[in-house]
C-alpha cells in the first residue's frame, strides 16, 4: 500500500513539500501541476531546483502536445525526476481552453502519443492521474481511456472518484458536488489487476485511507486538502501505512523549529510568509490553534527570520503545559 499527498495548485509549491516531508519520510510527494509551455519558455531552474532536497518526488504537468512533452521529458530527467505524471483530472476553464486537464479523458489516443514521446525521449516512468469520466461519459469510456493509455505504457493510475461536469460546475464544486463512486475504481481494478491503481477524492484521514485501500482491493490512496488543512496526521503515515518502527510522529515543536531552520537558510528579506503560510495548520484541533496562526500571520511580532517561528512556537507550547499542569 502507498500513500500519496495531492497535488494541489498554489499549495504543494517546494516550501510546502519541504514541510510535508519532514513530517513524512515515505508519502510520495507531488509538485503543482506546471504547464508544459512553462517549463519549455519559463524560468526552468527556479521551477525544477526544488528536487534538490526529495528525489522521490513526482512532477505532475498539463499539456497535450506528443512533441513538446518528449522535449520536456528529457528536462525533467536531467533535473533528477524519475517519474512524470499527466493531469488529466482538472476540471478548470483555464486548463480546458488549452485543451488539457478533465477533457483529455475523451480523446485517449492524444494521451497515448503523448505517453509514448515521453517514453522515446527518456527513461521516466509515466502515471495519469484522471476522473472516472466527464460530462456524459459512459463506464466503458474509462475502460478505453485506461487500455489505450496503459498500452503505450503508463502503469499507475491514480483515479478521483467522481466524474468531472466541464458544462456549469467550478473547480470547487468538481470536488464535492459529483457523487463519489469507489465501487467504480473497485471494478477498474479488479479488470486490471496488473496496473497500479491509487484511490483519490473524498478520503478525510489516514484510518478511512487504510480501509478504502484494503476493502477495494486498491494499491494505495492519495490525499489532498485534508492532509494540508490538518498536517500533523502526517507524522503518523510511516507508521500506520509503510509499517515504519522507526516512524514514531515527531513532535509539533521540533517540525516548527525545523522550518524556522529551513526559512533561516533560504527565505531572506523577510519573506518568511511563503513557507509559513502553509504551516498554519500544523497546531489543528488543538485548544492554541487560533493563537497559534495568530502569532505567525502576527506582521508586528519579532520578523528576524526564522526566529519569529522559534518564538511564536515556545509560546504556544508553554501555554500547552501550563494547560497541562492545571
Amino acid at each position: 500500500m502507498t500513500f500519496s499527498i495531492a497535488p494541489m495548485m498554489k499549495w504543494t509549491d517546494q516550501h510546502c513539500r519541504y514541510f510535508h516531508r519532514i513530517l513524512t519520510k515515505k508519502a510520495i510527494l507531488f509538485t503543482e501541476m506546471i504547464s508544459i509551455d512553462a517549463i519549455l519558455y519559463g524560468p526552468q531552474h527556479k521551477l525544477l531546483s526544488s528536487n534538490y532536497f526529495d528525489n522521490s518526488t513526482v512532477i505532475q504537468v498539463g499539456g497535450n502536445d506528443p512533441k513538446k512533452l518528449g522535449k520536456v521529458a528529457k528536462i525533467l530527467e536531467k533535473y533528477g525526476y524519475s517519474e512524470i505524471n499527466l493531469n488529466i483530472g482538472c476540471p478548470s476553464n483555464k486548463v480546458k481552453s488549452g485543451n488539457f486537464g478533465a477533457c483529455l479523458m475523451a480523446s485517449p489516443q492524444i494521451v497515448s502519443d503523448c505517453v509514448k514521446s515521453i517514453k522515446n525521449n527518456s527513461n521516466l516512468k509515466v502515471s495519469i492521474k484522471c476522473r472516472i469520466g466527464i460530462d456524459d461519459m459512459s463506464s466503458l469510456d474509462l475502460d478505453r481511456f485506461v487500455s489505450i493509455t496503459s498500452t503505450a505504457g503508463v502503469k499507475k493510475f491514480i483515479i478521483h472518484a467522481r466524474k468531472a461536469i466541464l458544462g456549469g460546475l467550478s473547480p470547487k464544486q468538481n470536488r464535492e458536488i459529483p457523487p463519489l463512486d469507489y465501487q467504480r475504481v473497485e471494478k477498474l481494478k479488479k479488470e486490471n489487476n496488473d496496473l497500479v491503481i491509487i484511490l483519490n477524492g473524498g478520503i478525510v484521514s489516514l484510518e478511512a485511507g487504510i480501509k478504502h485501500t484494503r476493502d477495494l482491493n486498491l494499491d494505495g490512496f492519495m490525499m489532498g486538502r485534508e492532509a494540508y488543512k490538518n498536517p500533523y496526521i502526517l507524522s503518523f503515515a510511516d507508521k500506520l501505512i509503510y509499517g515504519d518502527s522507526n516512524g514514531e510522529n515527531i513532535s509539533r515543536r521540533t517540525v516548527a523549529f525545523k522550518v524556522a531552520d529551513y526559512i533561516d537558510q533560504f527565505l531572506f528579506d523577510n519573506n518568511d510568509h511563503l513557507i509559513t503560510r502553509h504551516i498554519l495548520g500544523l497546531y489543528n484541533n488543538m485548544y492554541c490553534s487560533r493563537e497559534w496562526r495568530n502569532n505567525i500571520l502576527d506582521k508586528s511580532f519579532f520578523k528576524l527570520k526564522g526566529d519569529k517561528l522559534r518564538f511564536a512556537t515556545d509560546k504556544i507550547e508553554k501555554m500547552i503545559s501550563l494547560r497541562e499542569a492545571a
